[in-house]
């Protein structure tokens, strides 16, 4: 019964099965598509096919699998047979040729391995260039020092004999006598049959080396005889008529001349400027320490210390003569030489006593040698002492220490004044280090009262004190430290007399701040030229005239040029000077001699931001001109006009007019000082005269340095003739000195008498443009909507572009069609994989269930 139930329900659900099944796809002729060709083309593939819904693609996943996943089966598998037989892959051999070549081959392989190691009677082996024939009969001589060859060896029969027991000898000697001795021989036999030839080996050893010495005394002997013969050298008077040695050629010369040369020593690590700055100021607070020592008077008992000072590790071996006054022993005649001892304690003494003379006045002239005294600091160092670090220079340092130990001989009131003295001394040194100002009253509190260079020497030591890289704030101050020297500057050019001796030491630490700072004093001197044309401009505007600029604007102007480029075509503080001088030469009146004086200073500088750049300065040329229209005494019947700020006629307009013609024959050239443009010391008027000569020589001087400078402009002759005229038909000549005629005669020279016939300046002609038409641009267009080339090189660009993006797009799709292929095929291996092992472990289970069953039942009969 229950059987039948289990096949009914079975047919019952194949029966379900069948019903779930999905039909067959019909194909609808309505879904073929059907692509026609026009032509037939033989050699093309025929793409034209019927097409059905699905066809395409399993065309495709069929081709992927014959080429693709074959590919990827085969992936890292060398598993091919190649046959590698001779011709096997040649078509133009016959098979019976192949045949042939094949067992000529196998033959000739087989007969070279087994000649291997066939040898012939005529081949002669070597080892090393030696015949193993002659090696093996071993001939070579014997020739030791020692007794025997083998030192410290012992032979088999003595080992067996002395070691084995000597059985193994006996049973050796017994089995090699059997036949002539049948009776053995004893121990004692063996032992003095082996003893005798030992010795007569030994024996034999001494006479062959006594035979080899002989015959080695022998042949010394005669190789000495004919040594001579070798040796011999002909004469330098025979060697004459030999030929010269071949001379060396230059290259060869060259090669031992770079042997010989010296090879280069490793030099020490550069220092970069922060640690350089760390030592410098190391070792000003180091010579400020032992100053203030020395003005309290501590210096002795360091001195002494530092003298009589042995280090721990000293071997004494230095030989270094540090001055040691202890005395030596000394005898004469059986006795100590007193007198001797007395006559170098004089000599001490006197040496000693020079030595305090000469202390103070050193000491005075310390100042002035302030930077010898600080590169003698850098470079002394005490060798032979461990404790002491770096001390000052002799000329500072050593000096006191030497009047202490000089005094220390003396009485009590010595001592005194000379530590006085010392410290007189220390208090009249400069100090070593110093705070930078905060303000400029504690500028000129610090600088007062010292000359030039020593004002150099404490802003030199500020610096270096004050370094950016020693502390955060000292950057800030250096800056302001600038600014305060600006400052200080116009205040000395100012004064009566300008102290320009100390202006131009405190320049070089000008260009380093500089140098260190450039934004900042950039803007430090953009601040002064603006406030000075600030106030030029409200004195023209309150008075309708501005003075001339001061001495101290003209130093700004100076550093100006010194600190900063003037070549470039903009910059923000050149450009500005440069538009502050044309404005002075414009609109700054003339009135006295001293304003002729700073005009031409103004003119140096103008020229001098100029010269590079060879810029034309107009200004500078009117303001020449005017100048020069201040020598002419008549003032009619000019060739030439005037500008402002000078005027044809008026009060101011004879300033350079000569009052006595014959003060010319005591004039001599000398250079304008820069504190005439303060003052004029001339009191007479033959020395006023002698000062307009000057100025009118270095007006001239600048007219000629003018027409060097821009005689390479087209417009040069132009620029120049209204001097030419001035200087041809006006200029009272006859009654200047003949170094002025000189210089008035070259400047005419220089200047053509006649302009030259330049075409004027004119813009580039170009191409006119033309008026829009209103004629249409036509454009032919392959394609609606999209614009194509005009060309023939433009379209057959564009076809390209849009071949190559087609053909890019295509294969990335095959490339993603192809990854997903193989990503499926990993993911059936995978599937696959995985069912087969589930398939085994569910096999394993069954079989071990039935185990456990037919186990169980077996247990349970045997129970039974």
């Amino acid at each position: 019964m229950m059987k039948k139930q289990q096949k009914f329900s079975r047919g019952l659900s194949d029966k379900v099965r069948k019903s779930k099944a999905a039909p067959e796809i019909q194909n609808n002729p309505f879904e073929v598509k059907i692509n026609r060709q026009k032509f037939d083309v033989l050699g093309r593939k025929s793409k034209h096919d019927v097409g059905l819904p699905g066809v395409s693609r399993s065309r495709a996943i069929k081709k992927r699998k014959e080429t693709l996943l074959k590919e990827f089966r085969m992936k890292d598998k060398n598993n091919k047979f190649i046959d590698r037989r001779f011709g096997e892959y040649d078509s133009k051999i016959t098979p019976e040729e192949k045949i042939l070549q094949r067992f000529t081959l196998e033959r000739q392989r087989t007969h070279d391995s087994k000649d291997l190691f066939n040898l012939n009677e005529e081949e002669e082996l070597t080892h090393y260039g030696q015949s193993l024939a002659e090696m093996e009969k071993m001939t070579d001589v014997i020739d030791s020092d020692s007794d025997s060859e083998e030192k410290g060896l012992l032979s088999a029969e003595l080992t067996a004999t002395h070691f084995g027991g000597g059985g193994g000898l006996l049973r050796k000697k017994s089995a090699g006598d059997e036949d002539e001795e049948h009776k053995p021989k004893s121990r004692q036999e063996l032992i003095e049959e082996l003893i005798i030839k030992s010795k007569q080996e030994k024996r034999e050893r001494q006479t062959q080396k006594e035979e080899a010495q002989e015959l080695t005394e022998k042949l010394d002997q005669e190789w000495k005889s004919i040594q001579n013969l070798l040796a011999h050298k002909t004469p330098k008077a025979e060697r004459k008529d030999e030929t010269d040695k071949p001379r060396l050629d230059q290259y060869d010369v060259m090669v031992r001349e770079l042997g010989f040369e010296m090879k280069a020593q490793p030099s020490e690590k550069l220092k970069s400027a922060e640690e350089l700055a760390r030592e410098e100021k190391q070792r000003l607070q180091t010579l400020e320490a032992d100053r203030l020592k020395r003005m309290l008077g501590d210096a002795e008992e360091e001195a002494v210390q530092t003298n009589t000072h042995i280090s721990a590790d000293d071997m004494n071996d230095g030989f270094i003569l540090d001055g040691d006054d202890r005395k030596t022993l000394a005898y004469k005649d059986g006795k100590w030489n007193i007198e001797e001892e007395e006559k170098e304690d004089e000599d001490g003494d006197e040496e000693g006593g020079e030595e305090e003379e000469d202390a103070p006045e050193d000491d005075a002239d310390a100042d002035d040698d302030e930077g010898e005294e600080e590169e003698e600091v850098e470079d002394e160092d005490d060798d032979h002492c461990d404790l002491q670090s770096d001390e000052g220079s002799e000329d500072e340092d050593g000096q006191g220490a030497e009047e202490e130990q000089v005094g220390a001989e003396g009485p009590p009131a010595e001592i005194e004044e000379q530590k006085k003295a010392a410290q007189e001394a220390a208090r009249a040194e400069l100090p070593y280090t110093f705070t930078a100002p905060e303000s400029y009253s504690d500028l000129k509190a610090l600088l007062q009262g010292h000359g030039s260079e020593q004002q150099h020497l404490i802003l030199d030591r500020t610096v270096k004190c004050n370094h950016p890289s020693l502390a955060a704030g000292n950057k800030a101050k250096l800056q302001k430290l600038f600014g305060f020297l600006l400052e200080y500057v116009g205040e000395l050019a100012t004064q009566n007399p300008p102290d320009l001796r100390t202006v131009n030491a405190l320049v070089p630490q000008i260009c380093g701040l500089c140098q260190m700072f450039p934004e900042a004093a950039c803007k430090a001197v953009q601040t002064l030229l603006s406030d000075s044309s600030y106030s030029m401009e409200k004195t023209l505007e309150v008075k309708g005239r501005a003075p001339m600029p001061d001495l101290d604007m003209l130093v700004l102007l100076k550093i100006t040029a010194l600190l900063f480029p003037a070549s470039d075509f903009r910059h923000p503080v050149t450009t500005p000077a440069f538009l502050y001088i044309s404005q002075a030469l414009t609109k700054c009146v003339v009135l006295s001699l001293e304003d002729v004086c700073k005009g031409l200073i103004l003119c140096c500088l103008a020229l001098e931001f100029v010269s590079l750049s060879q810029r034309f300065f107009p200004e500078l040329m009117n303001f020449l001109l005017g100048l020069l229209h201040l020598t002419v005494s008549d003032k009619h019947n000019m060739g030439y006009t005037v500008m402002s700020p000078f005027r044809r006629q008026g009060k101011s307009c004879d300033l350079l007019v000569l009052k006595d013609p014959n003060v010319s024959h005591s004039w001599n050239r000398k250079p304008i000082s820069l504190h005439t443009a303060h003052r004029i010391p001339a009191q007479s008027p033959v020395e006023r005269d002698h000062y307009r000569l000057s100025l009118i020589d270095s007006c001239l001087d600048l007219v000629k340095r003018c027409t060097s400078l821009y005689k390479d402009l087209p417009s040069y002759a132009h620029i120049f003739q209204p001097i030419r005229t001035l200087l041809l038909k006006h200029l009272p000549v006859q009654s200047y000195p003949a170094p002025i005629q000189d210089l008035h005669r070259e400047i005419l020279d220089a200047i053509p008498e006649k302009p030259s016939q330049h075409a004027p300046l004119l813009f580039k002609k170009k191409k006119p443009i033309p008026l829009k038409l209103f004629t249409p641009k036509i454009v032919q267009i392959l394609d609606y909507g999209k614009k194509r080339g005009n060309t023939k090189e433009e379209k057959e660009r564009e076809r390209l572009q849009h071949k190559y993006k087609r053909e890019f797009k295509g294969a990335l799709r095959e490339i993603r069609k192809d990854t997903r292929f193989l990503a499926r095929e990993k993911l059936n291996d995978v599937m696959s994989r995985d069912s087969e092992r589930k398939r085994k472990v569910k096999e394993l289970y069954g079989s071990l269930a039935t185990q456990e069953g037919e186990w169980k039942a077996l247990k349970r009969k045997k129970r039974n």
